[in-house]
């Protein structure tokens, strides 16, 4: 091996070997509590700075300043976290959203903190705990690694700690003290991350920033990783690091010296984007969101103040409105934010990179350095930019069609990660960049002026898409992903084009924030920024347009003083609160795109009476003719067990099928393949002799298959009346004028008709459900136990009403265990055993 060969692996396996211990800890934070500790940065950072405080500035020496950083400091700060931030979120049992947003507000926290404690300036000075001998560092690791392995895989703490992953409640219910098992992999998790800080800060520039966001790149090893196995991730970590360190000594001519130079620097970034947006989801299984809360109508009389608030600028300030036109561009930005996430209910951290690329598109258009356009005033430059910019929003809108929760978090933070490190920091991006305003608004009031008539036409276009059946069909995205497919939304397409209306909105502000500043600065748009923003935005309001108007005077008004960090710490304290206090008068997280809402029935709710009427027949109904729902011969199986072995089944017009069985007989799998949420391995099913086995079920539901679910699937941010309707628009025969005659057939024509569906009682949310089914004129009806959660009443009130829609012509399956019910509304019983039909 040459001397250049062996002197670059070890400068690979020390950044390896710090990779590594990030891994590490994430994994084992990640297996103990089931939370991505995206705080991990911000600790380690932190813990870099005490010990340098320690050793520096008050002369310890660095053994015990070492010492006490990383077995007290460290560990305190992770147990610190789990007792106050990450236990009641476990034990209140919130969603996986609210953790999520928690972690992001530690984050933010730590950073605003460490800010306002030790400045934002850089430190050259951080102490040197380990000699710099690679070998020692990956020594350290490898020792840690097989000691936590051992651990896990070997002793009880081990089987406990998987245990209380898989399921909390039921691990405590057999003996098991999960606070016990949570603190330690909290406080083992904040001391890897400590570790990694303190090794790392004599290497890389040590600031509130700096060191978060290399840490944060370094995520990529615990993703390759699937936030399972420690081998991996620390085999991937010396690999990525190794390969890092050899690319330096590849010189290519031209410009493929400029985009290696730039792959070489940043290979943890490209593993993290292939392990986000190529590999499997992590993290978007078993995720179950508490249901939205209907959204709260803003009184005119805040508006009233609102406008007044950002008037005053104008009257009170001078000339001088260098802070003030911060506001209303980063307001623009922040509404992004509520399109995506507050009306699509899709997590997205990378907004900041949009705005980047609005600032960075128009310069480079005003300046005539964009490829091919020429050179052209600078609010048109501004309005094109916005245009190219909008399409970039598929980077991560494609990803999101197919993740949610923690695995599409990790897809849009490693998009804007890429864009910070792949155009931002690239001098062949932004070297000379400057940027001027447009002729005629040199002065602040004059530009500050144009910036409140663009952000009033921003709030009137968002306003605007949370009216109407696309605001409706984003609201039911946003409550219930799968109940929104089921009533025909597009889901996928609806998903692009959020995110594509949010990059279009994040690019119009950062091209105005640019313009404002007359610079491109890209520390503005760095990731970190983007966590910032996003929590801000969730915070205050991620479903009303007041929230990213208070969030962005918030964010520009704290920092606009000799000392930053102070908005930072605020955002990341109320962050952290809504982990606390997850029922108190901040309903910010309203289905975060995090998988199926569970609605359940509220205790002591009034009954209501159906009053059902007859099925007003062929007029809204399932028509004349006779359809017929076939599976043939559909196998389907789950790696070693057998879901479907070989079933046939027929729908007919004018019967009610009931499937029944015991547990784990098929039921289930069987519907959904029906109903186009599962595909089989192997046979067909088939519509009036039509293969439709590879249909989406929104492309089912258009066909005239409708369908309920076992867990409520209803909308309950939208009244009873728009829970119908969305059925009735995005149905089969898309007639919102069937939505009268079906909510009288179902009882529901009273005042209940404008009442929430949150919190309503069980019965009367199955008659919303099934109503919503039937407002789009299905020809064939798929029940998944209806009567479930049901009393005697209401369930009879049910066989009336599939009576008397089966007696009009529809096709009607019933999965159920109430066998009672079968037996009165029944023509034709399967019982399935074993995956197939007995009889």
């Amino acid at each position: 091996m040459s001397s250049l060969t062996y002197d670059l692996t070890l400068a690979g396996l020390a950044v390896g070997s710090a990779a590594a211990l990030t891994g590490i800890g994430l994994i084992v934070t990640y297996r103990a509590t089931g939370v991505l500790n995206l705080a991990h940065g911000a600790i380690a950072m932190v813990c870099a700075y005490v010990l340098r405080q320690f050793a520096v500035e008050w002369g310890w020496p660095l053994p015990l300043a070492a010492a006490v950083t990383l077995l007290v400091v460290a560990p305190g700060i992770g147990l610190v976290l789990d007792r106050l931030v990450f236990r009641p979120i476990a034990i209140l049992e919130v969603d996986p959203a609210r953790a999520l947003v928690a972690s992001i507000g530690v984050f933010v926290l730590l950073v605003g903190g460490a800010a306002l404690v030790w400045g934002s300036g850089a430190r050259a000075d951080a102490p040197q705990l380990l000699p710099d001998d690679p070998w020692l560092q990956l020594a350290a690791v490898l020792l840690l690694a097989a000691l936590v392995t051992a651990v896990t895989r070997w002793t009880r703490f081990g089987r406990e700690l998987r245990a209380v992953v898989d399921n909390r409640t039921l691990a405590a219910l057999g003996g098991i003290d999960a606070d016990r098992v949570s603190a330690v992999g909290w406080a083992f998790g904040s001391f890897t991350a400590g570790f990694t800080g303190v090794l790392l800060a004599p290497y890389v520039r040590l600031d509130p920033y700096g060191l978060p966001l290399l840490v944060v790149e370094v995520i990529a090893v615990a993703v390759l990783a699937r936030m399972k196995s420690l081998t991996v991730a620390v085999v991937s970590a010396l690999a990525i690091g190794v390969a890092q360190a050899q690319m330096t000594r590849l010189h290519p001519s031209g410009w493929e010296e400029s985009l290696l130079q730039a792959v070489g620097a940043n290979l943890f970034v490209v593993a993290l984007l292939i392990a986000a947006l190529v590999l499997p989801g992590v993290g978007a299984q078993g995720t179950v969101a508490r249901a939205a809360a209907p959204a709260v109508r803003v009184p005119g009389v805040v508006w009233l103040v609102a406008a007044i608030l950002f008037l005053l600028p104008l009257g009170l300030a001078g000339s001088d409105l260098h802070t003030s036109i911060q506001v209303p561009a980063l307001a623009v930005i922040l509404l992004s934010l509520v399109v995506v996430t507050g009306r699509g209910g899709q997590i997205s951290l990378g907004q900041a990179a949009y705005a980047g690329l609005g600032a960075l598109f128009t310069a480079l258009l005003a300046a005539g350095r964009f490829p091919v356009l020429p050179a052209m005033p600078e609010l048109l430059a501004l309005a094109v930019a916005v245009l190219l910019v909008a399409p970039l929003g598929l980077l991560t809108g494609w990803p999101a069609i197919g993740r949610h929760g923690l695995a599409l978090a990790l897809a849009t933070l490693a998009v804007g990660v890429g864009v910070s490190r792949f155009v931002f920091a690239q001098p062949y991006a932004t070297a000379g960049l400057s940027l001027s305003r447009p002729a005629g608004l040199s002065s602040d009031r004059a530009y500050y002026v144009v910036e409140l008539v663009v952000l009033a036409g921003a709030l009137l276009a968002v306003a605007a898409l949370r009216r109407g059946r696309t605001g409706r069909a984003l609201a039911a995205l946003r409550d219930h992903e799968p109940g929104a497919s089921a009533a025909g939304v597009r889901v996928a397409s609806l998903k692009l084009l959020a995110f594509v209306l949010g990059a279009a909105l994040a690019a119009l502000g950062g091209g105005l924030l640019g313009m404002g500043l007359r610079a491109f600065d890209p520390a503005a748009y760095d990731p970190i920024r983007g966590l910032l923003w996003f929590a801000a935005v969730v915070v205050l309001g991620a479903d009303n347009l007041v929230g990213p108007l208070v969030a962005a005077a918030l964010l520009v008004g704290l920092d606009a003083g000799a000392r930053g960090g102070v908005a930072a710490a605020l955002i990341g304290i109320l962050a952290i609160l809504i982990g606390r206090f997850p029922d108190g008068p901040n309903r910010v997280l309203q289905g975060l795109g995090l998988g199926t809402h569970r609605v359940r029935g509220r205790a002591g709710a009034t009954r209501e009476t159906t009053g059902a009427k007859p099925w007003p027949g062929r007029a809204h109904g399932s028509g004349a003719s006779a359809h017929e729902l076939v599976a043939r011969q559909v196998r389907l199986r789950y790696r070693d067990f057998t879901a479907l072995d070989g079933v046939d089944i027929t729908l007919t017009s004018g019967q009610v099928t009931a499937l029944v069985g015991a547990n784990g007989a098929g039921k289930s799998t069987l519907f959904h393949c029906l109903c186009g949420t599962l595909r089989p391995d192997a046979g067909r099913i088939e519509l009036d002799g039509m293969d439709i086995t590879r249909r989406a079920a929104h492309a089912r539901t258009r066909l005239g298959i409708a369908r309920t679910f076992q867990q409520l699937a209803v909308f309950p941010s939208l009244t009873v009346e728009e829970n119908v309707l969305i059925g009735a628009e995005q149905g089969r025969r898309r007639d919102p004028s069937a939505v009268g005659p079906v909510l009288r057939l179902l009882g529901l024509d009273g005042p209940i008709r404008h009442q929430p569906a949150a919190g309503l009682s069980t019965g009367a949310l199955r008659r919303v459900e099934i109503g919503r089914a039937l407002a789009g004129g299905p020809h064939t009806l798929l029940l998944d136990e209806p009567a479930a959660g049901l009393d005697a009443v209401e369930a009879e009130a049910l066989a009336r009403i599939l009576g008397a829609l089966a007696a009009d012509g529809m096709a009607v399956l019933v999965v159920e265990h109430d066998l009672d019910l079968v037996a009165r509304i029944a023509h034709t019983v399967h019982v399935m055993e074993a995956g197939r039909i007995v009889r």
